[in-house]
């Protein structure tokens, strides 16, 4: 059915298009995609592109990324379903790379191919206790009370514990410190997954550790998000007065970063205003530098779950190769009893068959957007082949970050276009998108147009009417793919 509407697209609008259009594919459908895709077709009037996601939904982080009391942020979205709704723009959900369809065929079906698909996994710290329960990745959490598929199931125990460790202090570790710190009622209007509601309800979390390994100069999240967790109403900060000292190299930090100097003002500010007889019941947030994680302990009522984390103090060292101060080990001990820990200590990319990458930095080797065979040595162009987004430069930045790294990916086939350096659009015509329908159709694999995307969006809102909610996201495959495919 969906394969039979979308021929019928492909014959309506094929005949607008040059006889020998340039056939772009791009992988991934967050932010770093759709910015490719527009500014491929505004640079490119004969480029026909086709955006691929092994999600039903498009807009990757701006849906399950995004914190749901930061509406603002997801604006976009209105963006990126116009660039989708372009006659030369042609989204295909549900379609993973590497299972429904490799790059190497995709390759030999397209002219260019973009792989924007992002950072879906997790670093790891590499110490003992690691795979206790009660241990998540900041991005599984964050994940699951945004209602992603895939951490539908992931149902985190908020209720035998009123201690949660968060390891990290940049601005994913922030969002997760605020989501089970803020009034439920202040989240029950947003678009935060049912589920997760409930359970955040249902939350017995009351006191939260927000774990550095570096000093609050070095803290890696923004003022914006540091000043809205801490005018949550209620929630007494304490910060010990012994990490707020600064040495002469942090003054040198504070002299050259504007950012850094008002993270440390504004952490300074809150330590001295705590209510000075809180009450039973009152919320704690617990700024804790220069420590790391040096094992997490079993506990003994409950073999198997977490109970508490060791960690190691640590002092800061300026490095010989950054010039930054880094943090290493004192040889000193402490624990902080807990019942619930979530790494926040970054995203990692995952790689595909026959994509060169990188493990060390996680990324794919590239030159400004280029995918090169590696980066020391034989750094051999692969033809047609670039990267964008956190796959290309690591997982840093802002949604508006990625305008930049496209921009930059985008000229950067525009130059190879130019240069004849892509094999030619007219001595090699490529199949494109019909050959990418032939394929999926002969795997009986159930490609998600935006048009089936779009009566998700329907259901969603008409369900979120129900509940004052801007939506009520289906967050299993099978709501998601029922709903499209009906």
């Amino acid at each position: 059915m969906i394969l039979h509407a979308t021929r019928t697209w492909i014959s309506r609008t094929y005949s607008s298009l040059s006889s020998n259009p340039l056939h772009v594919c791009i992988v991934g459908s967050g932010p770093a995609g759709f910015y490719t895709a527009d500014k491929v077709l505004k640079a490119h009037q004969r480029a026909e592109v086709d955006i691929l996601d092994r999600l039903p939904t498009p807009f990757g982080l701006v849906r399950s990324g995004v914190a749901p009391d930061h509406p603002e942020t997801k604006v976009v979205v209105n963006q990126f379903s116009r660039i989708a709704q372009n006659d030369r723009c042609m989204f295909f959900g549900n379609v993973t790379l590497g299972s429904s369809v490799s790059l190497k065929e995709l390759r030999d079906l397209y002219h260019v191919v973009v792989l924007a698909y992002g950072a879906e996994s997790d670093r790891v710290l590499g110490v003992p206790g690691e795979d206790l329960e009660g241990i998540y990745s900041a991005r599984e959490f964050v994940w699951w009370y945004n209602g992603h598929p895939d951490c539908r199931n992931l149902i985190p125990d908020l209720q035998s514990t009123d201690t949660a460790v968060i390891l990290g202090q940049g601005n994913v570790a922030l969002d997760v410190a605020r989501i089970l710190l803020r009034p439920t009622s202040e989240l029950a209007t947003s678009d935060i997954a049912g589920h997760a509601l409930t359970a955040l309800e249902r939350s017995s979390i009351r006191k939260i550790y927000l774990v550095g390994r570096r000093g609050p100069v070095q803290a890696a999240c923004t003022a914006k998000e540091l000043r809205e967790l801490l005018g949550i109403k209620g929630l007494d900060i304490y910060i010990q007065e012994s990490d707020l000292e600064k040495t002469s190299a942090d003054e040198e930090e504070m002299k050259n970063s504007r950012i850094r100097r008002r993270i440390y003002e504004l952490l300074l500010k809150a330590a001295g205003s705590r209510s000075p007889n809180p009450g039973a019941g009152q919320r704690e947030l617990h700024f804790v530098f220069f420590r790391k994680p040096d094992r997490f302990l079993d506990s003994e009522n409950r073999r198997g779950h977490v109970t508490a984390v060791r960690f190691e103090k640590t002092a800061l060292k300026e490095s010989k190769d950054s010039g930054e101060q880094i943090a290493i080990g004192t040889g000193e001990f402490e624990e902080i009893d807990c019942g619930l820990v979530l790494k926040s200590i970054g995203y990692k990319s995952i790689p595909v068959d026959g994509l060169p990458f990188d493990p060390q930095k996680g990324v794919v080797p590239n030159i400004r957007g280029r995918v090169v065979r590696n980066y020391s040595g034989d750094q051999m162009l692969l033809e047609g082949l670039y990267v964008c987004g956190w796959l290309k430069r690591g997982p840093t930045g802002i949604i508006a970050t990625n305008l930049y790294c496209a921009e930059e990916t985008v000229a950067s086939i525009s130059e190879d276009l130019e240069g004849g350096h892509l094999a030619s659009i007219s001595s090699m015509p490529k199949r494109g998108r019909e050959g990418l329908l032939q394929l999926l159709d002969g795997s009986n694999e159930k490609v998600i147009p935006f048009n089936a995307w779009e009566k998700i969006d329907s259901e969603e809102k008409r369900q979120g009417s129900l509940r004052n909610k801007p939506r009520e996201k289906l967050s299993t495959w099978e709501e998601l793919l029922n709903v499209a495919l009906q």
